[in-house]
């Protein structure tokens, strides 16, 4: 049975300790964390773990006693004018909290910048004893798995630098579950379940990615068979944001468990 962790995006009305308290209620034995409020995220409480040291201490020791811990640290977004050295304070709290991944997004235009930058993201992140996953995403700048690939393949840190695989990203960019099954060794790195149905307009990939995709056997994607594309040993987390559902009221709690539990059914686990 895989071990699941919890997205952020999944319970997005929750801050760092509850977003843990949450994983474990629902038996995710990981989470994937906004290290910082993101504004265009609905209904995100307000928190510091850059800044306040004693609020981090106190998510890791929560985190410890809770027995979950930090899969995937985010926000890490690459553009045109991004600096790497503003990610310094990002990686020392996601070393702090001993993330396993960063999960980086680019949305730079300059393929030649591109690729040295995110070069260099990587260089700067090693050395606090972090690695790095590559989302794909097809309205970034970095749209498939194939390009992902490319880009990996040209930083050359196997096992240090890799690929986040996320399904929804993976179906709507016109990939497979074969072209999954077929990276090369060590180069998928983490893997994140939703579901949806095979088609939807383009223009509303972006809204569908944030905001409304629907839990795991509500859609037409076969969950069981990402699962077995993806490395055995590759950590995974349930990424269903369902905002309808935040405006409704529908408490956090009840959310977290419908998406875990669609995933563990869709899995064969439950």
């Amino acid at each position: 049975m895989r071990r699941l962790a919890l997205d952020h995006i999944t319970a997005v009305d929750t801050d760092p300790l509850a977003l843990a308290e949450t994983a474990r209620a629902v038996g995710c034995d990981g989470i994937c964390l906004f290290m910082e409020p993101m504004d265009v995220l609905p209904r995100m409480p307000r928190f510091d773990l850059y800044s306040d040291l004693r609020a981090r201490r106190d998510v890791k020791r929560r985190m410890d006693d809770l027995g979950v811990g930090l899969d995937l640290a985010y926000p890490f977004t690459l553009a045109g004018r991004t600096e790497i050295g503003s990610f310094a304070a990002a990686f020392e709290c996601a070393a702090d909290l001993q993330a396993g991944l960063l999960n980086v997004l680019i949305y730079d235009r300059d393929p030649v910048r591109r690729e040295d930058r995110f070069a260099a993201f990587c260089a700067a992140a090693i050395p606090y004893g972090l690695r790095v996953a590559l989302e794909f995403y097809p309205v970034s700048q970095v749209r498939s798995l194939g390009e992902a690939l490319t880009l990996v393949a040209k930083v050359g840190r196997p096992g240090l630098v890799g690929i986040n695989a996320d399904l929804l990203h993976l179906m709507r960019s016109g990939g497979t579950l074969e072209d999954l099954a077929n990276a090369p060794p060590g180069s998928i790195l983490y893997g994140q379940f939703a579901d949806a149905p095979f088609t939807r307009p383009e223009a509303e990939w972006d809204f569908e990615a944030s905001s409304d995709r629907l839990l795991a056997g509500e859609g037409q994607f076969d969950l069981a068979g990402f699962a077995r594309a993806l490395p055995a040993d590759c950590p995974v987390s349930v990424e269903i944001p369902r905002n309808s559902e935040v405006e409704a009221g529908v408490p956090v709690l009840e959310r977290a468990r419908r998406a875990v539990d669609s995933v563990r059914r869709a899995l064969g686990t439950v």
